[in-house]
């Protein structure tokens, strides 16, 4: 085969498979926004507000470029070949099939301990109104609920999915309006504290030090993961080349807005020593306010966007666990659509292990989001440096003549991917320093042993499987 044959064949290779097409621009648009809004952010904060103080603000502001700098690098590779496998795929395409198949099943481990997480902050959501109510059992309906949404159709979720999202957006704007209403016209109790200056009168902008303010880059990674979600429904958007590159380039702003802006509002408002890990900084500081209701609608808000991230994990695991099978690296069954086209028997799996998440707030209702957590966090931080250096991968290719330019090239080449992935090695490092969120690197060598039996089994039930992907095919394009 010849190279300019090969490389036409991959830059037009995004095949239709299967799925029905029912994501529009306004549906993906909105998809990206809420991703960028979770519970990490409106859960996590507080717990990293209490460590960090004021400087969380530029914690989550310098994980937010980086975010950014991965979230072009995979904008790069979905213009050239956009499939819902996504970062699983270009895995297996520039670095092999062994790293498609963790990749694969890793993103997919994230977004079955992410649905816990959610589930155990929308169980908690529910305390505030009705403490009677046993957080497992609020868990265990937002599961079943869910779960008949993503079995109905895509658009059916997409739909969802948008209105969850909208209504994150419409709150967080309206939070920021009414801090800012606050701070310069001084109305209600929380006026007569107010002030810009309690982002450094009480101790300062780092009253723990610099070492515990990045301590907590792990938690605040944490509330960026599903940003990357655009990327998986790259085989269901309408028109891909032209939804995805809006949707990552308004990333900054949704960023400045959604996370910068309203931790300055808030964190102005009402003085960082207020704050603890447990509760939504959010409901608190509205609660101070004293504007009726407004601790109750800020507590369906972030129960929203709780909910919000469990839907779309529901929907990322099936299309992953669909794409594994599509290579061999997954039982077929899990290969098989319903008569609505959705994954259904992916999806089934992944909901029934998210119910673990329900027996862990029966267990241990205390430590549950810790956990799940921590552990959702390694795995994100796994995808995002496979999307990384995969990208790393494609820019040699291209630059060597290999393989045709995409459409939507990252700013710097591949300069910004090589910093982005040093960041995330950093990030690491501190999660295995810090007592509480080394249960994720325990869980990870666990993960890790069990994908190398994984894989051993495949390759001796399949020697073929090797052959694909990887340098070789990129030798072959040369």
């Amino acid at each position: 085969m010849t190279s300019s044959k090969v490389t036409d064949a991959k830059a037009t290779d995004a095949p239709e498979e299967g799925y029905e097409r029912g994501l529009g621009s306004r549906q993906v648009q909105m998809i990206a926004i809420g991703g960028a809004i979770g519970v990490g952010l409106f859960m996590g904060a507080g717990a990293n507000i209490a460590k960090a103080g004021p400087s969380i603000i530029l914690m989550y502001a310098l994980a937010g470029v980086v975010i950014f700098f991965i979230m072009r690098a995979l904008g790069e590779l979905l213009l050239y070949r956009p499939v819902s496998g996504s970062f699983a795929e270009y895995a297996r395409e520039f670095l092999g099939p062994f790293f498609g198949f963790v990749t694969g099943w890793t993103y997919w481990l994230m977004w079955v301990v992410t649905g816990m997480a959610e589930l155990t902050a929308a169980a908690i959501y529910i305390h505030f109104w009705f403490p009677e109510i046993p957080q497992w059992v609020s868990a265990l309906v937002f599961l079943v609920v869910l779960f008949g949404v993503n079995l109905i159709s895509v658009k059916i979720f997409g739909e969802v999915e948008f209105w969850f999202s909208m209504i994150k957006v419409t709150a967080i704007i309206g939070m920021i309006v009414i801090g800012l209403g606050v701070l310069t016209l001084g109305f209600s109790g929380a006026g007569d504290t107010a002030t810009v200056s309690n982002l450094w009168a009480h101790d300062g902008f780092f009253p723990n030090g610099i070492g515990s303010s990045l301590m907590t880059l792990q938690g605040v990674m944490f509330a960026y993961l599903a940003v990357e979600l655009v990327g998986v429904t790259a085989g269901e958007s309408e028109n891909p080349e032209k939804t995805l590159p809006k949707a990552i380039n308004t990333l900054p702003w949704r960023i400045i807005v959604f996370y910068v802006g309203s931790l300055l509002v808030i964190l102005s408002v009402v003085k960082w020593t207020e704050f603890s890990a447990g509760e939504s900084p959010f409901v608190h500081a509205f609660g101070k306010i004293g504007i009726p209701l407004a601790a109750g609608i800020v507590n369906f808000v972030v129960l929203t966007a709780a909910l919000s991230s469990c839907n779309s994990g529901m929907y990322s695991t099936g299309r992953m666990l669909r794409d594994l099978a599509a290579n061999s690296e997954a039982p077929q069954a899990f290969g098989k659509l319903n008569s609505r086209k959705t994954p259904a028997v992916g999806i089934t799996v992944s909901v029934a292990l998210m119910g673990i998440g329900v027996v862990l707030n029966y267990v241990v209702p205390e430590k549950a989001f810790l956990y799940v957590t921590s552990v959702a966090t390694a795995a994100g931080i796994w995808t995002w440096m496979m999307i990384l250096v995969s990208h790393i991968r494609y820019r040699a290719a291209v630059d060597a003549g290999r393989l045709r330019a995409s459409s939507f090239p990252a700013p710097g080449g591949a300069l910004f991917s090589w910093v982005a992935l040093l960041f995330l090695i950093g990030v690491t490092c501190m999660i295995a320093y810090d007592k509480d969120a080394r249960v994720c690197l325990y869980v990870a060598a666990g993960w890790a042993v069990a994908l190398g039996i994984g894989w051993a089994i495949l390759k001796s039930r399949n020697p073929q499987i090797t052959d694909r992907g990887g340098e070789p095919e990129l030798e072959k394009v040369g």
